[in-house]
This record gives structure tokens, sequence and C-alpha cells, in this order.
């Protein structure tokens, strides 16, 4: 797997801090720092997601990708899958993220509570390579809503 990131701020964008990921699957994503009141020439013009949002967006794709697949293996009628990720971070630098809570909603129809906790359990534990990377500094709480429908 491989990216290439590269800075636009020098071509004259709108943001100074404005940022350009091409995915070697060929996609492009724009990120953009926070802005910056006391030094704007550092701070971004919140114009894309920041670089930590897109890390905890793709963690929640990871973690929901594998719900979905697990419960549909399971045969289970599997309608709509989502998770909300809030998260702490250090106050110092590395702010990394300290604390993850991934909470679930699940709708299908007649599937059980426990193949959903199990799904997320082994994505968690096992399959998520995004969490379970997060994990190391991190401590990452789930729950989950599950919808007959």
């Amino acid at each position: 797997m491989e990216c290439t990131v590269s800075w636009t701020g020098a071509a004259g964008t709108r943001s100074q801090m404005g940022f350009v990921a091409e995915t070697g699957s060929g996609h492009v994503v724009a990120m953009d720092g926070a802005p910056d009141e006391a030094r704007p020439e550092n701070g971004g013009r919140n114009l894309a997601p920041r670089p930590m949002e897109m890390l905890l967006a793709g963690t929640g794709g990871c973690t929901a990708y594998d719900v979905v697949l697990i419960l549909r293996r399971g045969r289970h009628d599997v309608k709509a899958c989502s998770v909300h990720l809030s998260s702490e971070r250090a106050p110092a630098d590395p702010k990394v993220f300290t604390k993850i809570h991934m909470q679930f909603t699940v709708t299908g129809k007649g599937i059980p509570a426990a193949a959903v906790e199990r799904a997320i359990a082994m994505s968690h534990d096992k399959y998520c390579s995004a969490s379970i990377m997060l994990g190391a500094t991190a401590t990452i709480t789930t729950g989950f809503d599950l919808i007959e429908g």
C-alpha cells in the first residue's frame, strides 16, 4: 500500500496548510489544517478534514467494514451499519489519541445482539488493523444499538 501527500499551500491555494493525498488505488483526498489565530501563516482555513480526522474516519471505515462482513458471512440480514467515533487526544505534542469510543448502529431483520457484539469484538481484537494500531496509545471502548428493520 502506498500514498503520496503533497502540500498545496505553495501553489497559491486558499489555504497555506492544505494537502492533497493520492492513494495507491488512484483516489484523491484533500486535507487542511485547523486555523491558527495567533499565527495565521501556520494554520489552515478549515477547507477540508484535518489529517487526524482522516485517521479517525479511516479507523471507523475499517471497523464498520469488518462488522458488516462478519455479520453477512453469518448470514444475517444487515440493512445498515454506521459507527460514530468520539475521541480524546493528549494535550501536548505528540497529540496522540488517548481515548476512542466507537458506537455502532446496526439495522437488520432478526439479527441477534450476540452476533453484533461478536462481530464488533472480532473486528476490535483481530481484524481492524487501524483500531488495533491506535490501541497502542488509546483506550478503545465500543457499544452498539441494534435496530430491527
